[in-house]
This record gives C-alpha cells, structure tokens and sequence, in this order.
C-alpha cells in the first residue's frame, strides 16, 4: 500500500460512510462463531486504527499493522483518545514479522489489493499462516473484477467534504486487471479559505480471481469455510463488489 501521507489525515474523514460500528459486529461475530472470540488478534493494515480500537474494545490484544508512518500515527493518537491497548507496528503486509503466535487475524477495506505484485500477494497470504496458531481465523476482504471492472473502471469521483475537496481519478488496465488511482486532494489555507494547497496521492489496486485466492489460501494451509459478499453479509453474487472471505488455519507452523 502506498505512503498515505498526505491521505492520512483526511482519511477518516473520506472514509465517513463505512459504517464501521456494522462492520465490527459482523467480524466479532465471525470470529467467535469460528472458535476465536479471544485472544491476539493481528489488525493486518490496520489504517488509523478505527477497527483496532473496537477489537481492543470488545477483548482482544490488538496487534495493528500498517506500511503507512502517517496512517499508525492518526492510530496512536486514537489510542490515546480513546484510551484502549493496542499494539502498532510499521510493516509492509508481505514483510508481517511478529513476535509471537496469533490466535484472529483482519484485513478489511480492499487492503489485500493494494498489493499488485503477485509474489508479495502470496507472500502476505504465507506470513498471516505463518504466525496464526492451529485454529486460528482469518478473515479478509477484496475487491472483486467486477468491481474493478464495472465500478471503479477509468471513472472520476468527487469528494467535497468541510476539510478537504477530492477528485479521485481511476484508470483501469483490462489485461493486468490493475486500477491505477489518483487522489489530488485540495486543503483550504487556515488564514484565507479561498486559497487552497493541492497534493496527490497516487497507488494501484488488483483484481485477483477468487479461485486463485482460495488456491493461495489451501496452499498455506488455510481452509476456506465462507466467501462472502462483504457487503450484505449474504451469499456472493456475480454483481458484488466486495468479497469477504472466512479462513481457518489448519496445521503446523511454518518455518522461515
């Protein structure tokens, strides 16, 4: 995943819509009915910390992870705020390199995605099995081709929010199924609102075909109990967008 260091401060505010209070529930409830309602959990790109905030909430020992210097900055001082335990550390997804054993691990918000090289995707598949204890649960979600595709495509969105105006810009390539984007975000100037300073933001996400991620996933021994649509919860359909998959692990550690 990219810097995100102009992103970072904004980007709770961009992200307002994602009902993540919903998406905590769901995840919980995913957890415990899998046999993992306890225990150290692995918040994999964990952002600013928001869903950290609300595991750490609910029990578990928190280890959030995230590539971004910015982004685990806005999480501590969430911590902070908020007054709960978590533990952050800065590494890329397909370097993950704990201390310890897991008992859960996350990865929401398309995280999986942002990594367009097909090594360091499996890669980050093999690290997750490599520290989750046997029995261990993980769940994930990716944006699906048809999102990429249909949704995402080469479109333009708008963003006009109090704190900052965004146009995000995508350009999809049909054969790598690569969507590159481009964030210019304009911030108004604190002494005249009718200046503003622009910087942008620009990284890829990737389609990958589900087959090949169940594939990945049982070749690092992971069992995949569900795919979900991540978005009703329900079935998958041809037309979600999103797609939640409910992993368990099974078998021995593995060694470096």
């Amino acid at each position: 995943m990219a810097g995100y260091e102009a992103l970072a401060c904004f980007y709770d505010a961009l992200t307002a819509n994602v009902d993540y209070d919903a998406m905590g529930e769901t995840l919980c409830a995913l957890l415990a009915e899998n046999g993992a309602g306890s225990g150290i959990l692995l918040d994999l790109a964990c952002g600013s910390g928001t869903l950290s905030a609300l595991f750490a909430k609910r029990g578990y020992e928190v280890i959030g992870v995230d590539a971004s210097e910015e982004m685990l900055a806005a999480a501590q001082e969430k911590r902070m705020e908020e007054g709960f335990d978590a533990l952050f550390l800065q590494q890329k997804m397909e370097a993950l390199d704990l201390f310890g054993t897991i008992d859960a691990a996350v990865c929401t918000l398309d995280s999986l995605n942002h990594l367009t090289d097909e090594a360091a995707f499996c890669e980050a598949l093999r690290r997750v099995a490599l520290f989750m204890n046997d029995g261990g649960v993980f769940l994930f979600d990716v944006n699906t081709p048809y999102k990429h595709a249909q949704v995402l495509g080469s479109h333009t969105f708008v963003y006009d929010l109090d704190e900052v105006f965004c146009v995000w810009q995508n350009s999809f390539d049909q054969t790598t199924q690569t969507t590159h984007i481009t964030l210019d975000l304009f911030t108004p100037d604190e002494a005249d609102g009718e200046v503003y300073s622009r910087e942008t933001e620009e990284f890829s996400e990737r389609a990958y075909d589900l087959g090949f991620i169940a594939e990945r996933l049982k070749a690092v021994h992971f069992e995949v109990l569900q795919i979900l649509d991540a978005h009703t919860r329900g079935p998958l359909r041809e037309t979600s967008e999103r797609a939640l998959f409910v992993c368990k692990k099974h078998g021995t550690q593995f060694q470096f």
